[in-house]
């Protein structure tokens, strides 16, 4: 999403080059991050191409006008078919990795989602997902709090990695109203062209 130490080009850059092209603008071109995933995660993210754009949708995020819908592929089965999952998140800085509890406790913050069984196959089952908090990788470490681990993810308990490094979780859809022009948008994004996310997604197309 952003610049780190791996040097890597990072997607707001490649954005800023398309905003530059597509709209003739000179000198430096202006790029607000509303959102992040994470490296290995998949779908929509959203950037603002005015400052006024970047203030409202930050607003609208920190009263959660804006509406994320996840899905996500795990290895054991839920422990109910639908759940409101509560935890309590530490991030640790060093590890770059979050850490659960059940209970409140000091420095820990509350994350909250919903899952929904929506498929399965032998071998895997198929979560759609709804953030009710943005928390440091969240939905990675509330599925492995319940035993659910996200295919791929080492760093959350899965046994092996896939051979992109990617994991099998995707930021299906993001609707919001635009702020500007006050409709109604919903932007969906379609899996990655791989065996599992084809095999459930065309089960569940309207969703």
């Amino acid at each position: 999403m952003q610049g780190d130490k791996t040097g890597d080009e990072p997607l707001s850059e490649k954005v800023k080059a398309y905003i530059k092209n597509k709209y003739h603008k000179p000198g430096e071109v202006f790029l607000g991050v509303v959102h992040r995933i994470d490296r290995p995660v998949s779908g929509v993210v959203l950037f603002a191409r005015t400052g006024k754009a970047l203030a409202r949708l930050n607003q609208m995020l920190h009263d959660h006008e804006i509406h994320k819908i996840y899905w996500a592929v795990v290895k054991n089965k839920p422990p109910k078919d639908s759940e409101r999952l509560t935890h309590y998140l530490r991030k640790d800085e060093a590890k770059n990795k979050s850490f659960s509890l059940l209970r409140e406790e000091k420095g820990y913050q509350k994350a909250e989602l919903t899952y929904t069984l929506i498929g399965h196959s032998d071998n895997y089952f198929f979560l759609k997902i709804e953030l009710h908090t943005g928390r440091h990788h969240q939905i990675r470490v509330q599925l492995a709090a319940i035993g659910c681990p996200i295919k791929g993810d080492l760093k959350y308990g899965f046994a092996r990695s896939n051979p992109d490094a990617s994991i099998h979780l995707h930021a299906r859809s993001a609707e919001f109203i635009h702020p500007v022009r006050k409709e109604l948008l919903k932007i969906i994004a379609p899996p990655p062209d791989e065996v599992l996310w084809k095999a459930f997604s065309q089960s569940v197309i309207n969703e």
